[in-house]
């Protein structure tokens, strides 16, 4: 079954359509408190592909994928994506580009963060009800169709401190879907999960990869990024050292 499974996975990647480019990190770098965080940093992120960052704790993949979606200023090199160049620092420039491009991302936190005074549906309907000043029951129609594709329309009235970590994931997932990001970010998806919890996200993401969603994830578990990603990225102290499918990089 293991193996069947393993070639239905294979065969998925292969039949997905290679796209376009989307993002561009350029020789990004960042230091922290006179340590090097990310030194010359350069990957891409592609339409309709899942990439995986994996490395040990420490190696700046969690701080690659913040700088990415412009909650951190980077020091050196360049970011760009949709028409907009983001440049090392943190001037006035520098946040406007960033804010252009974070507006194109969504980002789902390794511990959720969702607002606690906030149902599921709540959580969901916040951005675009305030951001994008979308009407509050249209809003509603499509927070209830983004729960029910990640599977807790069934807790849409709950709070967060009623639903279990998995649950709190999907929510979180659908709040960043109800913004239609181009890449969907997500840092360390399953590290407070059980391993029945890390499957039902592992099918989740597995599910919006085929229907083309373009995701870039952060995750330390190389088993997970084997079975989930079209292509790996390994970053140790702060450095690319390999990129490429699952098969070449982790084989």
């Amino acid at each position: 079954m293991a193996e069947d499974s393993e070639r239905d996975v294979d065969e998925a990647r292969r039949e997905r359509p290679v796209g376009e480019t989307l993002l561009v990190v350029d020789n990004m770098g960042k230091s922290f408190a006179g340590r090097t965080i990310l030194g010359g940093v350069s990957v891409d992120l592609q339409r309709a592909c899942i990439t995986a960052v994996v490395g040990p704790s420490g190696g700046g993949k969690s701080t690659l994928l913040r700088c990415i979606d412009g909650l951190e200023p980077f020091d050196s090199g360049e970011v760009r994506a949709f028409g907009v160049t983001v440049k090392g620092g943190d001037g006035p420039e520098q946040r406007r580009a960033r804010d252009a491009i974070r507006r194109r991302l969504g980002f789902v936190f390794q511990a959720h963060h969702l607002f606690a005074h906030r149902s599921a549906l709540g959580n969901v309907i916040e951005a675009p009800v305030h951001v994008r000043h979308i009407p509050v029951e249209e809003a509603k129609q499509r927070g209830r169709a983004l729960l029910e594709k990640v599977g807790v329309a069934h807790r849409a009235d709950a709070y967060p401190h009623e639903m279990s970590g998995g649950e709190q994931q999907r929510v979180a997932i659908a709040r960043a879907l109800a913004m239609d990001p181009e890449v969907l970010l997500l840092d360390e998806p399953t590290s407070a999960l059980d391993p029945a919890r890390t499957a039902d996200v592992l099918r989740l993401l597995r599910t919006l990869g085929s229907e083309g969603t373009s995701i870039a994830l952060v995750t330390h578990e190389v088993a997970f990024a084997r079975e989930l990603a079209d292509r790996v990225v390994v970053l140790k102290d702060g450095k690319v050292e390999a990129q490429g499918t699952p098969a070449e990089v982790l084989g």
